[in-house]
């Protein structure tokens, strides 16, 4: 990116740095734009291209802490992580600087400036950026996986990453707990990727999709014969991932009986192909995901306990995406640029009807669903600046999301009733009452607060 062709914005509260550097910028860049209140910074991010941000280190003279420029710097690497910003700080505020480059900046500059030295830096950091465009450009080309779309800021998101750092150098077995479609493959193969068998296979099965007849042959081989239709040797999954990492997707959904056939095998590190009897040696890093809740699991009738001791040594939950908001217009900005790039629509970006759209909504399919809504935006789209029409969500998940609606409409209504009648029939002893449907009187007296009876 040349400084010709650059779109810079700035951002200070003095109307006279805004003049000065808009006077000097704009014989030298193709568009400046000035901004006297950070508030709006994170609209004109989302809504605009910019290849470089100014951004002042203080925005209330009352405080002059350089945390205000810290936190806005924050805000626009979550949401544009590939934007180059120099701050704008005084001289007395250098170790603030400092701190800012540690979270991101590219550059500082210290007022008053030189006009030459300004430019140079602008050009400096341009390039810098360009740069890095051009390696993630490179990475995500060469990247089948959708492991880029575990990104988030928010609170549960950065305690995740921070138990994958913790449990990804170690051979501890883990259990990814989540919803359809929050991302429990992308975590599994991060652990992965940060193990010390990075190098190794990485071998990932959906299980829940075995068949019976299927499983064994599918995980553990089979030799030539043994069945009518094995008319070769066959490695099983185990074996393909020995020395590196076997994912068992949807691993609640398997009958007992498999339960009991892998519980053997992962108890005696060692497999043994279907028709033969020679036990095969295996070293393997198990993870394990099921979108079933671990309360579920828990039921001796559907999943054995020692299997789920086995297979559970770290646990890591994923929260459904309506549970962290926070991290939507993050996901949704990656999307944009990715699915922009994928379909030769550079410089897309949302206006102020489709930010609120995105952050309204709930999202039952959770961040795939918000993934194919940007990606079918951006293809049917006239404009570049995507707009709330724009944003069509999946009728299917709707229709489900109605559906629960639905349900727990009936279910309130039933338990409403059931009270009615049980009070009616006590003569409105709450005691009786609350002891006839099983309640405490204070559990009794919330429900009928719930209800407005």
């Amino acid at each position: 990116m040349s400084l010709r062709k650059a779109t810079i914005l700035v951002v200070d509260d003095d109307t006279d740095v805004l003049t000065a550097v808009r006077l000097l910028l704009k014989t030298e860049v193709k568009e400046v734009v000035t901004e006297k209140n950070p508030e709006n910074l994170s609209s004109l991010i989302t809504r605009h291209s910019f290849d470089l941000v100014l951004l002042d280190m203080n925005f209330n003279a009352s405080i002059n802490t350089g945390n205000e420029g810290i936190y806005w710097l924050k805000k626009i690497k979550s949401l544009k992580p590939e934007t180059a910003v120099i701050m704008i700080t005084a001289y007395g505020d250098i170790d603030l600087a400092v701190r800012s480059l540690k979270e991101g900046a590219a550059d500082f500059v210290v007022k008053p400036w030189h006009n030459e030295k300004l430019i140079s830096t602008i050009e400096d950091a341009l390039k810098k950026s360009n740069n890095q465009r051009s390696a993630l450009s490179k990475k995500l080309e060469g990247n089948n996986s959708k492991g880029s779309e575990l990104l988030g800021e928010s609170e549960v998101m950065q305690d995740i990453f921070y138990k994958i750092e913790k449990i990804a150098p170690t051979d501890a077995n883990i259990l990814i707990l989540g919803e359809n479609g929050t991302g429990k493959d992308l975590i599994a193969k991060a652990i992965h990727d940060h193990s010390l068998r990075s190098q190794q296979p990485y071998v990932k099965v959906d299980v829940g999709a075995l068949t019976e007849s299927l499983f064994e042959s599918e995980l553990f081989g089979h030799k030539k014969g043994a069945f009518t239709d094995a008319r070769e040797d066959r490695t099983g999954r185990f074996e393909a991932a020995n020395g590196g990492t076997l994912f068992l997707d949807e691993i609640g959904n398997i009958s007992l009986q498999q339960q009991a056939k892998l519980l053997s095998v992962l108890q005696n590190r060692q497999v043994t192909r279907l028709g033969t009897n020679q036990p095969a040696p295996i070293d393997i890093r198990l993870i394990c995901a099921t979108n079933i809740p671990l309360s579920e699991l828990a039921n001796e009738n559907r999943f054995r306990k020692d299997l789920i001791y086995r297979i559970n040594t770290v646990e890591i939950t994923v929260p459904p995406l309506r549970k962290r908001k926070e991290d939507v217009l993050l996901l949704a900005s990656h999307f944009a640029r990715l699915y922009a790039a994928k379909y030769l629509k550079q410089g897309v970006s949302f206006d102020k009807t489709a930010l609120e759209k995105l952050q309204q909504y709930h999202y039952p399919g959770n961040v795939r669903e918000l993934q194919y809504t940007i990606e079918r935006a951006i293809i049917m789209a006239d404009n570049e600046i995507l707009q709330a029409k724009d944003l069509i969500f999946s009728p299917i998940e709707s229709a489900g999301a109605q559906e629960e609606d639905d349900d727990e409409l009936r279910l309130s209504t039933i338990e409403k009733n059931t009270i009615l009648r049980v009070i009616e029939k006590n003569n409105g002893n709450i005691t009786k009452a609350a002891k006839e449907l099983g309640l405490t009187r204070t559990a009794l007296y919330r429900r009928l607060s719930k209800y407005d009876i």
